[in-house]
């Protein structure tokens, strides 16, 4: 079950990286930051399942991921933003949580070596944040990318719990520690899922008719 949950996930991420990257590049409709996003989503998946395979620690490449993902659907959500003190805004938060970062990871190398509670916890506040502005946008605007901001929302809080669950459960018992990254696989899943719903409501059409 663990296995069909992670993979199936995996799955998801990779159709949903092909079909945008066709709809990106037949109508050009497509946001290409999204799309960067995605591929380095599935390139940063596949990377830590080859090195947990391999029997390495692959701790530092979830903090890579998480900045990875802070950086790209800041531009995203930063490309979507047509209000000028707005955008000011997003690229401000994104260089100061990078400052933030590059500080903290001098002083303390460590921690890029483990779980990053304080990354964690900044760069999934940081992605909501940005999600709550388009979304708050889309009130008096078209809603573009819909569905996808109410899933980086939900997931980015929802993962951030997990992840926070998950650092204090690497002391307590193997049921407890499994069961949360049972939890955030489904998360991921499911986030998954309602991005391959939005290409389907949203692109799918525009590119059969390419």
């Amino acid at each position: 079950m663990d296995d069909f949950l992670i993979y199936s996930g995996y799955l998801i991420l990779l159709i949903n990286l092909v079909l945008y990257s066709i709809s990106f590049f037949r109508k050009e409709k497509v946001n290409g930051f999204f799309v960067l996003y995605l591929a380095f989503a599935f390139l940063m998946q596949m990377s830590m399942e080859l090195l947990y395979h391999l029997h390495f620690n692959n701790l530092f490449l979830v903090n890579v991921f998480i900045i990875g993902q802070m950086v790209l659907l800041g531009l995203f959500y930063n490309s979507l933003i047509k209000i000028r003190s707005q955008k000011i805004f997003v690229k401000s938060i994104l260089l100061a949580g990078i400052l933030i970062f590059c500080v903290q990871f001098l002083l303390e190398p460590k921690e890029f070596l483990k779980f990053n509670l304080f990354a964690i916890t900044l760069t999934s506040l940081c992605c909501v944040i940005f999600g709550l502005l388009h979304f708050y946008n889309m009130l008096t605007e078209k809603k573009v990318y819909y569905y996808i901001t109410i899933a980086v929302i939900f997931f980015m809080l929802g993962s951030t719990v997990l992840y926070l669950i998950g650092n204090l459960t690497l002391t307590l018992s193997l049921e407890v520690k499994y069961f949360s990254w049972k939890l955030n696989a489904f998360l991921f899943l499911v986030y998954q899922l309602v991005i391959l719903y939005e290409w389907k409501v949203s692109f799918s059409k525009k590119s059969l008719e390419n």
